[in-house]
């Protein structure tokens, strides 16, 4: 089974769970964060895939490292997936846990890739373009990328409008080649 259904099926749970207990918005927070250390700690994310440390142990780890930071649910749910040796997956139960998040309060995640920082206005536009393709309400995640020369990329679900100058010089090329 990938890691993905097993992570959707612990996620469900915890979501319905803290539905129930008037916490989601806590717990979302919980997610949020420790998504964000999946991402940008590699040497935590070894310590939770590691078969060398027993399963308790990073229970331990993971209580220290986030009691009274984090709601009791959201502890409680990561000491049963680790006891139940899902550990390495706890990175892909908050993915999957923000994605049933936003479903359920009607978000999309929207990325805008440009070469500077975008203004308060830009950022407005966009939202309201990504609010139109989708029809829900966006949650704009910038990107910084001086590669795209200027312009924007911008991502929704599985579409993509590449307004990038590099972009367009790659259409030239492309054009220019196949002449």
């Amino acid at each position: 089974m990938s890691a993905s259904r097993i992570a959707s099926r612990y996620a469900k749970p915890i979501i319905e769970l803290a539905e129930e207990k008037n916490v989601l918005d806590d717990v979302k927070e919980d997610m949020t964060g420790f998504a964000a250390i999946c991402k940008e700690s590699k040497d935590f994310l070894l310590m939770l895939k590691s078969p060398i440390i027993p399963h308790l142990r990073k229970a331990e780890i993971l209580k220290k490292a986030f009691k009274g930071k984090m709601n009791d649910l959201t502890l409680q749910a990561f000491d049963l997936i680790t006891r139940k040796n899902r550990e390495s997956i706890l990175g892909d139960v908050a993915e999957e846990f923000l994605h049933m998040y936003n479903i359920r309060k009607g978000l999309q995640a929207v990325t805008v890739t440009s070469s500077i920082k975008l203004s308060d206005d830009q950022r407005k536009e966009f939202e309201k373009l990504a609010k139109k393709i989708t029809g829900k309400k966006p949650i704009v995640e910038e990107v910084i990328d001086p590669e795209i020369i200027g312009g924007y990329l911008l991502k929704v679900e599985d579409k993509q409008i590449d307004q990038s100058v590099s972009g367009q010089l790659k259409n030239i090329k492309l054009k220019l080649q196949t002449k």
